[in-house]
């Protein structure tokens, strides 16, 4: 156990309830309370923030607004781009303070941040002038760090008390109702299967949005909202999704729908998110660490599957105690959907890597007639080491195969043991080793 995990046990919660809360206040002082000169949209849930962030920037953009955006993967404010390199999606100690400070004195009108429950438990969300808030979806995550599920969406559920204006909200999630009942100015509502329109929300909502007559292709995806076509380079369901959420902040800031689609259809792709590194074959590379994002993932690339072609697929877990109880459940997945998986290190932290991959391990395996775990197949393989995973798998796949790297996406480094980091990119070792071949 860390010497921070130690130090969560023994100090009583009051203690860091008020450092935290310090922190931020102070933070807020330093830089003037920027988030009362330019209007800031928050985007909170478990999977989809970044490409939903990176929907309304685009929006906002294509409105005419000067727009700046912190999210997992960036940091842009004006002309200026950085990658996040904080490892972190919601840092603390000011970052964002003086994130929206940088903002303001770039005459930036609107402000996107990704908010995550680690950042609001720690009330890196105070002290920030919401203009809106978004709800993507919620699913079991951080489930040690919180305490259980109802804890975590207890956090979520905090960003959205403390926003008084436009609440966005994803009807479809098995959890939306616990959003809906906190008070808003008003509520923007959507989804696709338009199973919730049961429920009466006249009284609560502004505009609800159901995306209809929805069709995949090979490279896009097309769908329809009152009446508007709206055309995607993205593909996915869950890509539906974040574009409805993002619709959903824009009609929140008075912008169009012919606005939204126009914009919509300018976004080629998200760093890191279902990115095709690679056409021959076929590699895709996505930061899905959950098992919600894994199974949408793998549903999504097994559409390209043609005749013999098959999916291999390399993944891992991060390590540091995060989120035990998913790494059986991830193996589960894996060996319902991947024809091939390699199972590899992530970011194992201060974790023993080869005990996440025997975790992980434990989603193959069956219970045989003696009561031991045995495999079901030869399915899979234990490669400690990424690279070599994803050469193996590079070199494994034919031609019209299909190769599908998750859990880090574009993420620049890999926390490894002692708070070390390392310089990593999946996409920059797919590319070394298909140079090769």
């Amino acid at each position: 156990m860390s010497f921070l995990n130690i130090l969560r046990k023994i100090t009583p919660k009051f203690v860091f309830y008020f450092y935290h809360l310090s922190w931020a206040f102070l933070s807020a002082l330093v830089y003037g309370f920027p988030s009362k000169k330019i209007k800031v949209i928050g985007i909170t849930g478990t999977d989809g923030k970044t490409t939903t962030a990176e929907m309304i920037y685009t929006i906002l953009t294509e409105a005419g607004y000067k727009t700046a955006i912190f999210s997992s993967i960036k940091i842009k404010v004006g002309e200026k781009e950085e990658k996040n390199m904080y490892k972190m999606t919601m840092p603390g100690r000011g970052a964002t303070q003086k994130f929206l400070k940088r903002a303001v004195k770039e005459k930036c009108q609107y402000a996107i941040v990704e908010v995550t429950s680690e950042g609001i438990v720690q009330h890196r969300h105070r002290f920030i002038d919401f203009e809106a808030v978004v709800l993507t979806n919620l699913n079991k995550e951080h489930l040690e760090r919180h305490g259980g599920f109802e804890n975590y969406r207890n956090a979520k559920l905090e960003l959205f008390r403390a926003t008084k204006e436009n609440h966005i909200i994803n009807i479809d999630d098995k959890n939306a109702e616990f959003f809906l009942n906190i008070f808003s100015k008003r509520k923007w509502l959507y989804g696709i299967d338009g199973s919730n329109l049961l429920f009466d929300f006249n009284n609560i909502a502004k505009e609800v949005l159901v995306a209809q007559n929805i069709e995949f292709f090979e490279d896009s995806t097309t769908f329809f909202v009152k009446n508007k076509k709206i055309k995607l380079n993205l593909l996915g369901k869950f890509n539906v999704y974040n574009a409805l959420a993002a619709i959903g902040a824009a009609l929140s800031q008075g912008i169009s729908l012919d606005i939204c689609a126009s914009a919509l259809a300018k976004v080629k792709n998200v760093s890191g998110r279902m990115e095709i590194v690679s056409k021959k074959p076929l590699v895709f590379v996505d930061y899905a660490h959950t098992p919600n994002a894994l199974t949408n993932v793998y549903e999504t690339v097994n559409n390209f599957k043609k005749g013999d072609s098959k999916l291999i697929c390399v993944l891992g877990a991060a390590g540091g105690g995060r989120d035990k109880w998913k790494r059986k459940e991830l193996g589960r997945i894996a060996d319902n959907y991947c024809d091939f998986a390699i199972l590899t290190n992530e970011d194992p932290y201060d974790e023993n890597p080869e005990d996440i991959l025997n975790e992980i391990e434990t989603g193959f395996l069956k219970i045989s007639e003696n009561g031991k775990p045995a495999r079901k197949s030869q399915k899979y393989e234990k490669i400690l080491d990424r690279k070599e995973a994803i050469k193996k798998a590079i070199n494994f796949a034919k031609p019209d195969d299909i190769i599908c790297i998750t859990g880090k996406g574009r993420e620049p480094l890999m926390c490894i043991a002692n708070d070390k980091k390392i310089k990593w990119d999946d996409r920059e070792i797919v590319e070394e080793f298909l140079k090769a071949l």
